[in-house]
């Protein structure tokens, strides 16, 4: 059915990129699926897990009375409540600690201790003898007696090639997550553009329902009227009878299928669901402009530069394993002041310089460079992957783009035809030349052709939004695409 073709279910990539590795950054342009369908999982957390990008943290004020939503506004909120879009943030925050906590390890360390001990030392325990003839004798013990001692104390990894190349790993992997969050926008702007298309489309749907049914109640008046002035067959009265109800049940589908596909934006976008609200305008036809779908230099793929950032820190992540075999050098030192009490403090301190050389450690560094050099292979092999979808997306979205817009201009031919049509065999109807049965057809193949129209100009808008998701940098094209 359309409707389950019409709204987007992004792949499950797209939620391991948020939930498990925050370096995914191959986000899958996806096809359009209804997300609604989720809905029916008996668990909203496997459908959370599932697909992030479904769901939001609605944090929106509810506003009394209904509000015009433009497209513009759909996304602005879809980018602040968006839950695939919270939880990429979240690994970017993760994944600038751990820069963090790399770039600390290559700063001194200074720490502050102070201590106060009592001891009692055993003189026989040190061996201490005197001879038999001296005139005393050692005690047993010295006694007791305190000590206490502050001190400052500095290390300093002066020099290790292991901890340097581990730092400028996680620099890397710091910007591929931030190029991976930017990724998360456009993904959040095409599910967001594809669910407020879809309530454009269902409006439209109603307001068609709507004229549809107000047309067929006066055409089924006129011929009731014209059975009992017996000048037409009971026959055609029973025919405007039944295509009345068919226009009622239609309009009931309508106004059924809009507050769902309301529903749906509401959930991708973090808008209340009590919140009444409708499209701001209809967003009928606008052509694509010509540069932005055959200019190639303007792509800009966030996920494929994310993928080529990903490449260098496991580069840099191989380098670093390979640097456990170098000599390290580290510094210690500490000052301070001890005693037995504080009127014979006196100072203390210590300096010392160490230089370490990894001699033997049963494989352990062979065993990290290898599992680096696999991450690296692994890497580049999805970089490379990577740029091939790229380059399908764009083409497919281009492809998609040209025909549904053709389709649109054939669509709304076909309308204009079929408005025609009705009006002539209204004309013969009422002159008496054709029977009941014709209009009816004449009215059938008027809400084909009006459905035509609807589902073509939908499918163009979703290419659009898809066209933009392709080529990168989502949020700006929207606004060359339909001009907002």
């Amino acid at each position: 059915m359309l409707r389950i073709a019409s709204l987007v279910l992004l792949a499950a990539t797209a939620s391991a990129q948020t939930a498990v590795d925050p370096l995914s950054y191959a986000i899958a342009t996806p096809r359009p699926i209804n997300p609604a369908a989720g809905s029916t999982n008996p668990s909203a957390l496997a459908t959370q897990s599932l697909n992030p990008y479904l769901g939001s943290v609605p944090g929106a004020k509810l506003v009394e009375g209904e509000i015009k939503l433009t497209l513009q506004d759909a996304v602005q909120r879809g980018l602040e409540f968006n839950l695939g879009l919270i939880e990429s943030k979240q690994a970017d925050a993760a994944i600038q600690a751990e820069r963090s906590r790399a770039f600390a390890a290559l700063l001194p360390q200074i720490t502050a201790r102070a201590e106060q001990s009592y001891e009692q030392l055993s003189i026989s325990s040190f061996g201490l003898r005197l001879p038999a003839q001296a005139p005393f004798r050692l005690p047993s013990t010295t006694g007791g007696f305190g000590y206490s001692e502050g001190r400052v104390a500095l290390q300093y990894s002066a020099y290790d090639p292991a901890l340097i190349a581990q730092y400028k790993a996680r620099r890397a992997a710091e910007a591929a997550s931030a190029l991976n969050t930017r990724d998360s926008r456009d993904v959040v702007v095409y599910a967001v553009g594809t669910a407020y298309f879809q309530v454009v489309a269902s409006e439209a749907r109603l307001a068609t329902a709507r004229a549809a049914l107000d047309s067929a109640r006066e055409f089924q008046t006129q011929a009731v009227h014209e059975y009992e002035a017996e000048v037409a067959p009971e026959i055609d009265s029973i025919r405007a009878s039944v295509e009345l109800r068919a226009a009622e049940q239609r309009l009931t589908d309508a106004e059924n299928d809009v507050e769902k596909d309301k529903l749906t934006l509401d959930r991708v976008a973090g808008i209340p669901l009590e919140q009444k609200w409708s499209p701001s305008h209809e967003y009928s036809y606008a052509a694509l402009p010509a540069d932005e779908a055959n200019d190639k230099s303007k792509q800009n793929r966030f996920d494929l530069a994310s993928a080529q950032q990903s490449v260098s820190a496991a580069q840099l992540d191989v380098k670093s394993a390979g640097a456990q075999r170098l000599p390290s050098v580290s510094l210690e030192a500490s000052y301070g002041t001890g005693g037995m009490n504080l009127g014979n403090y006196s100072q203390v301190y210590s300096v010392g310089a160490a230089v370490s050389v990894p001699l033997f450690t049963g494989g352990r560094i062979r065993a990290d460079v290898r599992e680096a050099e696999a991450r690296l292979a692994q890497r580049q092999a999805e970089a490379r992957d990577l740029e091939g979808r790229v380059a399908y997306d764009v083409r497919v979205a281009r492809l998609d783009a040209q025909a549904s817009e053709t389709a649109v201009k054939v669509a709304l031919e076909n309308k204009a035809l079929s408005e025609r049509a009705l009006l002539q065999s209204e004309d013969r109807y009422t002159n008496g030349v054709t029977n009941v049965l014709e209009v009816v057809q004449a009215r059938e193949a008027v809400a084909s052709a009006n459905e035509n129209y609807i589902a073509s100009l939908f499918s163009f808008n979703v290419a659009k939004v898809a066209l933009a998701r392709a080529l990168g940098a989502a949020e700006t094209r929207l606004n060359t695409f339909f001009g907002e």
